[in-house]
């Protein structure tokens, strides 16, 4: 069991360390928010958790149908183009009291940005459901540790990002954070027009 959770933890954080959306917006949303990153691995946990029981279950199947992605992808990159044009706007404004994360509450982006992301439906649907089934053969114990260490992984990496972008937020006052803003805003465009690439790109395939 020991020699199973350092690979699964190991394999978590190839993932939880790569750049991507939730990145971005833990980043901005630091800069108002001291512990954003705990609440949006919270709002992630509200959705990764039910969708390993799904998975084990069974259904990990449905999120490989075209269709299905092609739904996720659609939904997600048009979230993620709003939130960059928010961001964007945002940093435009030079009140260093602006309330970036108000009209998207950290635990609400934590769920949106899990449950719209297609990669990480996928990848729960391969690597997850290879790793899930291993633990689920070791035993119930195995199981709940597997689950809870791959959380954790997310939760602290994304309170270091966090507590890091609210550090600099505070050290070097309003104009660091516009900087952040606009950084983060522009990946969140960047990774939104991919989701839509993506699923435009699946729906031709399907056409053709």
């Amino acid at each position: 069991m020991i020699t199973f959770l350092i690979t699964a933890v190991a394999i978590s954080l190839s993932g939880v360390l790569a750049p991507g959306p939730m990145t971005a917006a833990t980043l901005a949303a630091g800069t108002r928010f001291r512990h954003a990153g705990a609440v949006i691995a919270l709002g992630h946990a509200a959705v990764e958790f039910p969708l390993m029981l799904v998975i084990i279950a069974g259904a990990g199947r449905l999120f490989e149908v075209e269709g299905v992605k092609l739904g996720i992808g659609l939904a997600g990159g048009a979230f993620l183009l709003l939130m960059g044009v928010q961001l964007l706007l945002a940093a435009r404004k030079a009140s260093s009291e602006m309330q970036v994360a108000d009209a998207r509450h950290p635990f609400l982006v934590g769920i949106v940005l899990t449950g719209a992301n297609p990669y990480f439906l996928i990848w729960w649907a391969t690597v997850g459901l290879a790793l899930a089934t291993q633990a689920v053969e070791l035993g119930m114990i195995a199981f709940v540790l597997f689950a809870v260490i791959h959380w954790l992984c997310d939760l602290v990496w994304l309170e270091l990002l966090s507590l890091a972008s609210h550090k600099g937020t505070e050290l070097l006052g309003g104009r660091i954070q516009q900087i952040v803003l606009v950084v983060c805003g522009l990946m969140l465009l960047g990774f939104g027009c991919k989701f839509l690439y993506d699923a435009g790109s699946c729906l031709l395939g399907a056409a053709s």
